[in-house]
């Protein structure tokens, strides 16, 4: 199973992925992009959000 990751280091709160995929991706406490529970079963929306985040965060790997 692919697994969806996120860099806090380079993550800016955007929000982008959020946008792109609300099913997968939300902000917390801190203004970063955290992965929801269970967010793998939606794994394409996830690409298409690590291919327009604006610092390369999001990392899947598979």
């Amino acid at each position: 199973m692919p697994k969806i990751r996120i860099d806090h280091d380079l993550c800016i709160g955007c929000g982008l992925c959020v946008d792109t995929c609300p099913d997968v991706f939300e902000l917390n406490d801190e203004g970063k992009a955290v992965v929801k529970e269970n967010a793998e079963s939606n794994i394409e929306c996830a690409k298409e959000a690590a291919e327009i985040c604006a610092t390369e965060a999001i990392e899947i790997e598979e």
